[in-house]
C-alpha cells in the first residue's frame, strides 16, 4: 500500500482541456472540497499496513496552474485503494464507505465467526442522481470510447481509461507510462469493480485503452462466471471501428465431445484441462460476446 499511482496524463487529450475550464470554473476551493470528499489525500483506514495518504497540492500553495493539473489529474498521486474507493462511491449512490479486505475470520472447526467486517458508510459525497449520470457517462466510454476494449456484450460494463507520466527527482519522463483501466458491471447496478494498472508497458502502444482495458475484461468475464451475475437490458450499444477486431459470441459446448467442441468454437482459441473426452464446464460462459482468437477455457471429464 505504500506505492502511487500517479493519475496524470502525459499530453493535453481532447477531454483534458474540458477539465481545465471546469476546474477553473469551479475554483480551488470546490474543487478540493470534493476530492476530499471522495477520500483523496487521507487514508482509507483499510485493514491493511503501510497504506499511504497519497500526494496532493497545498491549497494554500495554489494558483491557476496548479488548480488547472489538478483538474485533470496532472501532479497529483493517489493509492489503488483509494481510486477503487472513490469510484466505488461515484457509481454506488453517492456513499463513500470504508473498503477491507477480509469478509469474516472463521474458527475452522466450528466455523464460529470470531471477526466480521460489514460495509461502514463514511459520508455521503454525491446525489443518487448524480450517481446515476455519472454510471451512464462511464458506460460510454466503454461502448462508444477509449474503453471499448473492455466491452462485454450484455453485461454493461463502465469504466474509465489512464494514462499517466512518472514523474522521478521532480521531472516527468518521455515515454515512460502507468496504464490503467477501472472497469464495473452492471453499469445500471454495479457488483464488482475492477482496477488494472500497467507499469511501463513494452512492445505496445502506453493507453490505458489498449494495454489495461483488455485485462480487466478477463478479470470481469471470470467474475460474471464466479458470481453468476446475469445479463442486463436496454445497453448502450457498442459504436464499432473500421479498425476494431469482431466479436462473436460464444456457443453453449457444455456436454459435447473435445471434437465437437473445437468445430464449434471454430473463432476462439481452445485451452483443455482434464482426461475425458466430454466437455463439463467452459469459460467465458455461452452467450457472452468475446473477440475472435480469444482463449475459451473448458473442463473435461
Amino acid at each position: 500500500m505504500t506505492a502511487f499511482l500517479p493519475k496524470s496524463i502525459s499530453c493535453l487529450t481532447p477531454s483534458n482541456p474540458g477539465f481545465v475550464n471546469l476546474g477553473l470554473k469551479l475554483g480551488k476551493d470546490k474543487l478540493f472540497k470534493y476530492i476530499n470528499l471522495f477520500g483523496f489525500g487521507t487514508k482509507t483506514g483499510i485493514d491493511l499496513n503501510g497504506e499511504s495518504k497519497g500526494i496532493l497540492f497545498d491549497t494554500e500553495k495554489i494558483g491557476d496552474l496548479e488548480l488547472a493539473t489538478t483538474a485533470f489529474g496532472q501532479g497529483v498521486s493517489v493509492t489503488p485503494i483509494q481510486q477503487i474507493t472513490a469510484v466505488s462511491a461515484a457509481i454506488n449512490g453517492g456513499i463513500l464507505y470504508k473498503p477491507y479486505i477480509v469478509k469474516s475470520l472463521n474458527e475452522p472447526e466450528t466455523n464460529s465467526v470470531i471477526l466480521e467486517n460489514n460495509p461502514t458508510k463514511v459520508r455521503r459525497v454525491i446525489s443518487k442522481d448524480t450517481s446515476e449520470k455519472v454510471r451512464y457517462a462511464l458506460e460510454s466510454v466503454v461502448a462508444r470510447g477509449t474503453g471499448h476494449n473492455a466491452y462485454i456484450g450484455g453485461y454493461r460494463v463502465g469504466g474509465k481509461t489512464g494514462t499517466a507520466q512518472k514523474a522521478v527527482n521532480g521531472a516527468y519522463l518521455s515515454g515512460n507510462y502507468i496504464t490503467s483501466f477501472i472497469g464495473f458491471l452492471p453499469a445500471d447496478d454495479p457488483q464488482v469493480i475492477v482496477y488494472i494498472a500497467v507499469d511501463n508497458a513494452k512492445g505496445i502502444t502506453q493507453y490505458g485503452g489498449t494495454v489495461a482495458a483488455p485485462i480487466a475484461k478477463n478479470v470481469l468475464l471470470s467474475t460474471i462466471d464466479i458470481l453468476d451475475i446475469e445479463k442486463r437490458d436496454n445497453a448502450i450499444e457498442r459504436e464499432y471501428l473500421y479498425t476494431d477486431r469482431q466479436y462473436y459470441e460464444v456457443p453453449n459446448v457444455v456436454g459435447m465431445s473435445v471434437k465437437d467442441a473445437t468445430k464449434a468454437l471454430k473463432n476462439f482459441k481452445v485451452e483443455y484441462t482434464g482426461n475425458g473426452d466430454i466437455v463439463k464446464y467452459q469459460s467465458p460462459s455461452s452467450g457472452i460476446s468475446v473477440y475472435e482468437g480469444d482463449t475459451i477455457r473448458l473442463l473435461l471429464d
